[in-house]
């Protein structure tokens, strides 16, 4: 904080509304937009083709708020971002990665099958992680679900009100837009797994605290190690951050791979690419073409990486 003010500004990325319950400024400090990425081409960027098929081209019906959701803040306008290659987003998210806060100290008890292992693994997160165990704020333990075999794994922060009612994750209106998403993929939710950073609520939806990380992130990495998946989506800010250990934010993150290393306490490491992009809630309070076309981008780079075609309009409507 004191270099930014040493600036005389303080800049506020939009990602702080996938974790952040509110900003609280200084009186008399402005909120500016961070600098927009400069291309490192000279050559104009290709611009995105999105079909607006692929996700629902009607505006969703304005809704109450759930605690899942953190409550809209006013954005910055800004033009669609370019990604070059090579992408000086690339370089500084390298730059930026810090020492994993995610120690892999949990190995998955043995079993025949991954699914055998998962569920013991499962009984034992709700046995011992240090903090579930301690946790009061919570109804229900959010494992996580979906194909052991999965070669794709969504990645998110934490559960919200109706997963921590339900026992699911994604269970919400977030959860149907990511359902949205995994069908615009040609895929369907069984055929993906999907999991969180912690697997209990945290008080009044806050953003993790780092013992909490440090406490129930290792089960986090024992799943992806025991599920084993080509790539890994985090979705949103704050996963993406607890995941990579990185200060940068989702605007500048999103879209550009960098990569996780797994395994480590089975004694056999191996790295995942990790793709961030935006949350789906993030998408249901900021529902423009423009926000639908990055997401989509993101996710044709994912299919691109696991090897699968890009589905097409009619593809996607008869899927």
């Amino acid at each position: 904080m004191t270099n930014l003010l040493s600036r005389g500004r303080l800049e506020v990325e939009t990602d702080l509304l996938l974790g952040a319950e509110e900003v609280l400024l200084p009186a008399g400090m402005t909120v500016q937009a961070a600098p927009a990425v400069a291309a490192a081409s000279q050559s104009p960027p290709e611009p995105a083709r999105f079909d607006p098929s692929l996700f629902a081209a009607t505006p969703p019906k304005p809704h109450a708020r759930s605690d899942a959701e953190p409550p809209p803040s006013p954005q910055p306008s800004a033009k669609p971002r370019a990604t070059p290659s090579p992408s000086p987003v690339a370089a500084r998210a390298s730059e930026s990665l810090l020492p994993n806060p995610l120690v892999d100290r949990v190995s998955a008890p043995a079993a025949s099958t991954k699914a055998e292992r998962l569920a013991l693994l499962d009984q034992l997160h709700a046995r011992e992680c240090p903090h579930c165990t301690t946790a009061t704020a919570h109804t229900r333990l959010v494992f996580g679900e979906g194909n052991p075999d999965a070669e794709l794994v969504f990645v998110g922060e934490a559960p919200g009100e109706t997963e921590d009612k339900i026992g699911r994750p994604f269970v919400g209106r977030a959860g149907e837009k990511l359902d949205e998403m995994i069908h615009a993929m040609g895929l369907r939710r069984e055929d993906v797994y999907i999991a969180n950073v912690l697997k209990s609520r945290p008080p009044d939806n806050r953003t993790p605290l780092a013992h909490e990380v440090d406490g129930c992130g290792p089960y986090l990495l024992a799943q992806l190690s025991v599920v084993r998946p080509k790539v890994i989506v985090c979705l949103g800010g704050p996963a993406t951050k607890l995941l990579l250990a990185t200060e940068l934010g989702i605007t500048r993150m999103r879209g550009v791979f960098a990569k996780v290393e797994l395994g480590r306490a089975e004694g056999a490491p191996f790295e995942v690419p990790v793709m961030p992009t935006f949350h789906p809630a993030y998408l249901l309070r900021n529902y423009t073409v423009e926000t639908r076309a990055q997401v989509w981008e993101d996710l044709k780079k994912v299919l691109t990486a696991m090897g699968r075609p890009i589905p097409t309009r009619a593809a996607s409507r008869s899927s």
